[in-house]
């Protein structure tokens, strides 16, 4: 038969089968789905299913050709997650077909022995951030101004925190990760009640002094993460997480966990990094990421059901660029009408 006499597929169905073709096999979806929130290296995922490396690239291989999943560089790593650019409002055939599978597989729990592995890793995780913040409790503000010195993130932060102040009246809020406590003057200044939650001991007792040295009575500290937290009935107007998130093993989930820990109507307050390539914060600084792209923050953002708000982005001399972000919990009684 004439090859030419024979019917042709569509373009869009062309585009189709590579796509359904990867997701063929089951080890690959349980690959997406362990990628919903996290960023996995290659022997991080090895680890997970307990298969071979070269195996284990493979499989990502094929995932990363098809569009269903995409490099992340952190220095000298290669991690993989999730497409960023499905949070934008792309509505091609491939983009929505791989948000249907997203949504398909994100139906499924993930086993039980499976979720345990993947919090033995973030637990590695912090436990290599909690161990650098012992060894350097003393040299904090160097090691971080080595970066970025904290005005220069601080001052805009507490301006658009006080800018939305002046429309509610707060009347709780919770900082994630104090540090030193130097930010807690401005939340306290601001809310009645301000608790402060930090997995260091060592910082905390650094924030302590800074709670005595400034007279903030209105400040509980706390031990711990956010998790530690949700069992508590108490729920906050405004949390403020201020250049945390690349030191936590799972960024996606301050934004599931403040999310929970907020009233309707509440808001959402980072600071941080935008992506970048200078490897040496990791040693120096304790970083397990080397900063995020915006559309991550707001695809995490969205998963937790907050809504973007305001932005700003602050260039640093040395290379470095800050994004303060702010995402808003919508008021449940204002959706159900």
């Amino acid at each position: 038969m004439n090859s030419l006499n024979t019917p042709q597929p569509p373009q869009g169905l062309n585009a189709l089968a590579p796509l359904y073709k990867a997701c063929g096999d089951p080890l690959r979806l349980e690959i997406l789905r362990v990628l919903r929130r996290d960023t996995f290296g290659v022997m991080e995922l090895s680890q997970l299913f307990e298969v071979r490396q070269s195996g284990m690239s493979h499989h990502l291989k094929v995932l990363n050709k098809a569009g269903l999943l995409e490099p992340q560089r952190e220095g000298n790593a290669i991690f993989y997650r999730r497409p960023l650019h499905l949070d934008t409002e792309h509505t091609n055939l491939m983009d929505d077909a791989v948000r249907q599978i997203f949504r398909t597989i994100d139906q499924i729990p993930v086993a039980g022995h499976l979720q345990e592995k993947i919090e033995a890793i973030r637990n590695q995780r912090a436990d290599q951030s909690q161990a650098f913040f012992a060894r350097h409790a003393e040299q904090f503000r160097e090691q971080q101004e080595l970066i970025a010195a904290f005005d220069l993130y601080a001052d805009p932060t507490a301006e658009l925190i006080r800018g939305r102040a002046a429309r509610h009246q707060w009347r709780s809020a919770l900082e994630i990760g104090p540090g030193e406590g130097a930010f807690l003057p401005v939340i306290a200044d601001i809310c009645p009640r301000v608790v402060a939650v930090d997995n260091s001991a060592d910082m905390l007792r650094k924030a302590k002094r800074t709670c005595a040295d400034e007279q903030l009575e209105n400040v509980e500290l706390v031990e711990g993460t956010t998790a530690t937290l949700l069992p508590r009935s108490e729920r906050f107007d405004l949390v403020v997480a201020n250049m945390v998130l690349h030191h936590v093993p799972s960024p996606a989930d301050i934004f599931l966990e403040a999310s929970e820990l907020m009233t309707d109507g509440g808001y959402l307050v980072i600071s941080d990094l935008r992506s970048h390539d200078q490897d040496w914060a990791r040693e120096n600084c304790g970083d397990l990421w080397l900063g995020f792209e915006p559309e991550e923050l707001n695809a995490w953002a969205n998963d937790a059901g907050l809504e973007t708000g305001e932005s700003m982005f602050i260039g640093l001399r040395n290379g470095f660029q800050v994004q303060v972000r702010e995402y808003r919990k919508p008021d449940q009684d204002n959706l159900a009408q």
